[in-house]
């Protein structure tokens, strides 16, 4: 008999090595099958960030522990530098030179008293109608400092953002300075397990309110009537639903090619030089730096994630194609892991709906970008949200008020 639910989501898993089509299998040296959990698509989340507060909101952090990312760095002239991002680290850097650490230290004041709702915290600056490259030029801080400062803290992909109004900026890179300063050794946590750890979180929270979960189960069609969405048939059985959520692979006459991304997922036996033999950290290798047009990103996490066989190293180098050649564009993330005992290698397309899913109820979300923080992907749920629910989410009117849960991730 059909079943009939309000909601479906739609979702798929593979493993590593059924994905790459390696069929001879991992060598002895990398250890136990079940001591591996690799993302595909790995991601960090922000402390402060958007996905955190989802997570509270939904109490789905119950079922959930994390670990500090260790450390946040950035490539410049061929090496890689920590982050600064208090003004200790700013006086501190090997980044700048010593009158750039002042000037850069002025900037990192102004941000974090800045207040867009007290004037007098403004310093001249129009947070609507001021742009970022104007900002810059107000404290006089040369490129590389921009370069870093947009994307390690603020985590722009491109520069488009430079002529556009300040305040987002500014914004961003508070949340970078209030994560940072939650648990100090940088902005970011991970999951313990993966980032598996947060669909099963959701599944067993679902469950709690009456969701039912279908695993291993193929989608044959999707069914529509009168133009809007009725049900998802599998197997000769039809679940009936008001409204359906999934991703690109789904509805590929929903959606258009917005771009393509590579992941280079290496397995290393060490951790990445000039890291503080960090066993987890995030590099970020502005465009500016390798002449390009957008970041290249590398996410690094270990054995002391439960992700990896004790004393190995998953690294993550990621970025959007630009040319026909995207394994060389990923080339200097790739000298920074050497030497690497494996490596597999996915070229993604990306994908956005064409149109937002009123009419026929179907809301698509879009393809996983090149960055390896949830920002962006949370932006892509508000949106959805937005769409289902006709108004948007708004995270102050949360009745959940943001505790330290937190608190105790492991250090």
């Amino acid at each position: 008999m059909d079943e009939e639910y309000d909601v479906i989501v739609l979702g798929t898993g593979l493993t590593l090595y059924k994905r790459f089509q390696l069929l001879e299998g991992p060598p002895e040296t990398m250890g136990r099958g079940r001591d591996w959990n690799v993302d595909l698509i790995p991601k960090f989340l922000m402390a402060n960030g958007q996905l955190v507060k989802m997570l509270l909101y939904t109490e789905v952090t119950r079922y959930l522990d994390f670990k500090v990312v260790e450390g946040s760095f950035v490539y410049k002239g061929g090496k890689i530098y920590k982050v600064p991002s208090t003004e200790t680290e700013a006086l501190a850097s090997n980044l700048m030179g010593m009158f750039e650490k002042r000037r850069f230290r002025k900037f990192l004041v102004f941000v974090a008293n800045f207040d867009e709702n007290d004037a007098k915290t403004f310093e001249g600056v129009d947070p609507q109608n001021t742009s970022m490259r104007d900002v810059y030029r107000k404290f006089d801080l040369g490129q590389d400092v921009i370069d870093f400062t947009g994307h390690a803290l603020a985590l722009y992909r491109t520069d488009d953002y430079l002529d556009q109004p300040c305040l987002e900026t500014i914004n961003r890179i508070k949340l970078y300075s209030e994560s940072l300063a939650r648990y100090g050794k940088s902005p970011y946590l991970y999951p313990l397990y993966g980032l598996g750890e947060l669909p099963q979180g959701f599944a067993r929270l679902s469950a709690i309110y009456g969701g039912t979960y279908m695993l291993n189960k193929p989608v044959d069609d999707i069914i529509m009537e009168n133009g809007k969405v009725v049900g998802v048939k599998s197997e000769g059985e039809v679940a009936r639903c008001k409204q359906l959520i999934c991703d690109p692979s789904y509805v590929p006459d929903r959606v258009r090619k917005a771009g393509q991304v590579i992941r280079i997922i290496c397995i290393l036996s060490h951790p990445i030089k000039n890291t503080n033999d960090a066993n987890s950290c995030q590099i970020i290798i502005p465009q500016n730096q390798v002449n390009r047009k957008s970041d290249i990103y590398v996410c690094m996490i270990s054995y002391a994630h439960n992700v990896a066989a004790q004393g190995k190293y998953i690294a993550i180098a990621s970025t959007t194609v630009e040319t026909a050649e995207p394994e060389k564009e990923v080339e200097p993330a790739l000298e920074l892991l050497e030497p690497i005992d494996q490596k597999f290698v996915a070229i993604s397309d990306l994908y956005e709906p064409i149109d937002d899913g009123s009419e026929s109820q179907v809301f698509c979300s879009c393809s996983y970008d090149a960055t390896t923080h949830f920002e962006t992907t949370c932006n892509d749920i508000k949106d959805i949200y937005k769409r289902m629910a006709g108004s948007a989410f708004d995270f102050e009117n949360m009745k959940r008020k943001q505790n330290d849960v937190f608190g105790e991730a492991d250090q």
